[in-house]
């Protein structure tokens, strides 16, 4: 693409299939070029060399891009045993290597069981978490002594599913800023031998359990067929806000929500606390944290959705709107 693309406004979600070798970023403004949208962020990053599902919020979707990236999340990755790296996984440079001892599955097994449920973890020292405001990343590449934090993280399902010679190949069920390169490294640490990441892919983020992915070919692929070729491969807004309680309320209620005042709750609404929270099946919250747990979402008589909430004394308080919202319903 060139300096002249003519942008557009464009609304939706794309569920992408990062590849590997690629920056979120990079692939977000890749997308964003292909599709000629305004505006668009992607949901968290993945790391240069992971794969798997990245989804991207064009427009107003943008808004619940913050909702998405506190979700509940999976992967599968390969731990090879024998060495470790100054980023955790293979992009980086080795540090050790260790012999790697006879371990059989019940070992290993006993080594994973303390990184389930709700763990202290160090982040990796190449992360895009940031101290002073720049990420630590920068500074370890400038060669600076780099003290990663550690923080409270939710593991909800760790276990080697393969396994060939040195290769360990792992399934995670996460929550929000979990770090599987950290996993992968103290589950090295735990079995006397280190370990870091060869592959990792993502395969879904709550609520896109099943999703249908598209890769940068395909885009490029159905790019020359024009808008509706490439808009056919989004997802709706409300598809990103399936997993949470829903209000909808009567045209006159939707109004005034809709002009940004609080309205009373519909009599006959009731919102589980669970819902509320956006807890999964386990009963682990996948929402994301600093208040978006208790967002619900508002809609109105048309099946719309106007925008988001928190419930307060019985009462519906806008949080964030979607530029429709103030618009009556056709």
């Amino acid at each position: 693409m060139n300096g002249k693309t003519r942008f557009r406004r464009l609304d939706g979600i794309l569920l992408l299939d990062k590849p590997s070798g690629m920056s979120s970023n990079q692939a977000l403004q890749r997308v964003r070029h292909l599709f000629r949208a305004e505006k668009a962020g992607h949901t968290g990053s993945l790391d240069p060399l992971a794969t798997g599902l990245l989804p991207v919020c064009f427009g107003e979707a943008t808004k619940i891009a913050g909702l998405l990236l506190g979700a509940h999340k999976a992967y599968e990755t390969v731990a090879r045993l024998g060495a470790t790296t100054d980023t955790d996984d293979a992009d980086g440079a080795v540090l050790r290597e260790r012999p790697v001892p006879v371990i059989d599955d019940a070992t290993i097994d006993a080594a994973i069981t303390p990184l389930r449920g709700r763990i202290r973890q160090r982040a990796p020292i190449y992360s895009a978490l940031k101290q002073g405001g720049e990420p630590l990343y920068a500074r370890a590449r400038r060669g600076e002594a780099v003290e990663a934090p550690e923080r409270d993280v939710e593991v909800a399902s760790f276990q080697m599913v393969g396994r060939e010679g040195d290769d360990l190949r792992l399934a995670v069920e996460c929550g929000s800023g979990t770090y599987i390169r950290s996993l992968v490294r103290d589950l090295g640490e735990a079995l006397g031998c280190g370990a870091h990441v060869t592959t990792l892919r993502r395969l879904w983020v709550d609520p896109f359990r099943t999703p249908r992915m598209w890769t940068l070919e395909e885009i490029r692929t159905r790019a020359p067929e024009g808008e509706n070729a490439l808009d056919s491969c989004l997802i709706s807004i409300e598809a990103g806000l399936a997993h949470r309680a829903r209000v909808d309320l009567d045209a006159d209620t939707a109004r005034r929500f809709g002009y940004g005042q609080s309205v009373e709750m519909p009599g006959e609404a009731a919102i589980p606390t669970g819902a509320r929270l956006g807890a999964d099946a386990s009963g682990a919250s996948s929402a994301a944290s600093h208040g978006d747990a208790d967002l619900v979402v508002v809609g109105d008589h048309a099946g719309r959705v106007l925008g988001l909430a928190t419930i307060d004394g019985g009462r519906l308080r806008p949080q964030r709107l979607f530029s429709w919202a103030s618009t009556p319903a056709a």
